[in-house]
């Protein structure tokens, strides 16, 4: 446990020293609220009449969080290339405990760039209450969770930054924009639906909505689940790879 601790304590006392950092991670959500959400508002009918920026606020939180924690998997690409990752692998702690400690790392400044994004609700009209917000909290962990994971499986055989970041823009992407966070599910062709299924993201973005704004298009418990289990493989998988290395 105290091996998680430090490196969860490491990693985010780093993100505390990039303060412009926190700053920027509020400005791409506000465009996409209140420049596209009201720009785009005019030619849109969401579900049950809600205008395009409230949609798109669980989606955005949802993108937030998927930048933040896939792309903490950077941190193991550093490490290794300044030494750090080697000196953790050959210390007499167990794999698991690094992946758990990276992954709460990049879940935990997802959490709070995410809470962030939680601010712009009521200026948008979204009523929040202290429910909701454990809520959103609570799903925010368990996305951040599996997304990290996910980061932290593919960095554990990048060698630099380049191929992370080349990998990461064939995954992200797709994956953002196939999670329903810009767009409702039920209107794409078939062929798309089919690729949402294989999403994780669209079942966490699912189950911010039916928090937030009431609608889900699949059952809450089949969101958490598929999230769950997508942390778990993610995680299974990024200790195999890091006991090879090791």
């Amino acid at each position: 446990m105290r091996a998680v601790y430090v490196i969860w304590l490491r990693e985010l006392i780093r993100f505390w020293r990039e303060r412009a950092r926190i700053l920027t991670s509020l400005l791409q959500p506000a465009v996409w609220l209140f420049i596209m959400g009201k720009g785009l508002g005019a030619s849109f009918s969401g579900p049950m009449g809600i205008d395009y920026a409230r949609f798109m606020f669980p989606g955005v939180i949802g993108m937030t969080v998927l930048f933040t924690s896939i792309f903490s998997g950077m941190s193991i690409i550093w490490d290794r290339e300044f030494g750090f990752l080697k000196e953790i692998l050959v210390a007499p702690v167990s794999r698991l405990s690094v992946v758990i400690g990276k992954a709460l790392s990049g879940s935990t400044t997802a959490i709070l760039q995410g809470s962030l994004v939680m601010l712009f609700g009521p200026i948008l009209g979204i009523k929040l209450s202290f429910w909701v917000v454990g809520q959103v909290i609570g799903i925010m962990f368990l996305i951040a969770l599996a997304l990290s994971s996910i980061g932290i499986l593919i960095a554990a055989r990048m060698e630099s930054f380049q191929s992370f970041q080349l990998i990461m823009n064939f995954v992200v992407m797709p994956m953002f924009f196939l999670s329903g966070a810009a767009f409702p599910l039920g209107n794409l062709p078939l062929w798309m639906k089919s690729l949402v299924t294989i999403d994780p993201l669209a079942y966490g973005v699912d189950a911010l909505k039916g928090v937030i704004l009431g609608f889900n298009e699949f059952p809450l418990v089949l969101d958490l689940t598929v999230v769950t289990a997508t942390m778990l493989v993610a995680m299974v998988g990024a200790m195999v790879l890091f006991n090879r290395e090791g």
